[in-house]
C-alpha cells in the first residue's frame, strides 16, 4: 500500500510523498536512536519528534512514513527534507499508541 492510501484510510493527514510504499510494519518510539536499530524497513513510524533529525533517523532506518502525532506539525525545513529523502510524513490529532493501533490494523488487513 501507498502512504497515500494508509492516511486516506486511517484519517491521517499526509503532507508529502504520497506514492512512498509501504510494505513494513509500525513502530512507536520517540527516541531517535532507538527507531534508527529498530523501526521496521519501509515501515511507518509513528512520534511527536517534528525536526530534520527525525527525517534522518527516518533515513537511516529506511521507513518509509513518518507520522507525527499528539497534532504536531512539522516546520518547512522537515518538510523540505523529507521530500528531498523521498519519506512520507504525515500527521495525526490521536497519541502515537491509537494511530499505531489503526495503522497496523490496516496493514495487516491487506
Amino acid at each position: 500500500m501507498t502512504a497515500n492510501e494508509l492516511c486516506r484510510d486511517c484519517g491521517f493527514t499526509l503532507l508529502c510523498c504520497g506514492d512512498r510504499e509501504i510494505s513494513g510494519g509500525v513502530y512507536c518510539c520517540d527516541l531517535l536512536s532507538m527507531v534508527m536499530g529498530r523501526a521496521p524497513t519501509d515501515g511507518v513510524w509513528f512520534t511527536v519528534m517534528a525536526n530534520q533529525n527525525t527525517i534522518v533517523a527516518a533515513l537511516m532506518a529506511d521507513v518509509a512514513c513518518v507520522v507525527l502525532t499528539e497534532g504536531i506539525r512539522p516546520d518547512e525545513a522537515m518538510l523540505a527534507r523529507a521530500a528531498a529523502e523521498n519519506i512520507a510524513v504525515a500527521t495525526a490529532d490521536c497519541p502515537s499508541y491509537a494511530a499505531a493501533r489503526r495503522a497496523d490494523d490496516r496493514i495487516t488487513a491487506g
